[in-house]
């Protein structure tokens, strides 16, 4: 992670649109209920999620690439750490993004590395919730 905790508030602040990599159509995952709350909150969010699905009323793509680079600036993600890679590998080809956050319990300290030395801001291991509930 590169971004302390003083521009958290300020990051956040920054962005109306946030594009959740990984939105979940269960309720009850965090996947769901965490961009329904930030949602709630204000900011604009759309979703990524390999098979189609309209829970919750969010604009869904199937892939970061289908999605305009003008709301990939801030992507919030929930895969698995694992899975990091990957989706890094994803966000520097297709270019346009900021912020990477990665969630609660979500980290890959090389991955993250990758994306800092590309420009990107990192936050990992942090849940936007308890993140929102801090600072505002």
């Amino acid at each position: 992670m590169n971004v302390p905790d003083y521009e958290i508030k300020s990051l956040l602040q920054s962005y109306p649109t946030i594009t959740v990599y990984g939105l979940s159509q269960d309720p009850a995952k965090p996947s769901h209920y965490v961009p329904v709350f930030i949602r709630e909150k204000g900011w604009n969010v759309i979703g990524t999620y390999p098979k189609e699905h309209t829970i919750g009323g969010f604009q869904i793509y199937k892939s970061l690439k289908d999605i305009p680079k003008e709301n990939r600036k801030f992507i919030d993600v929930f895969r698995s750490s694992d899975k990091i890679p990957e989706v890094v590998d994803d966000i520097l080809m297709l270019g346009g993004t900021e912020v990477l956050w990665l969630q609660l319990g979500i980290s890959h300290p090389e991955a993250e590395k990758k994306a800092e030395k590309a420009g990107i801001k990192v936050v990992s291991n942090r849940c936007l919730i308890i993140e929102y509930k801090k600072y505002f």
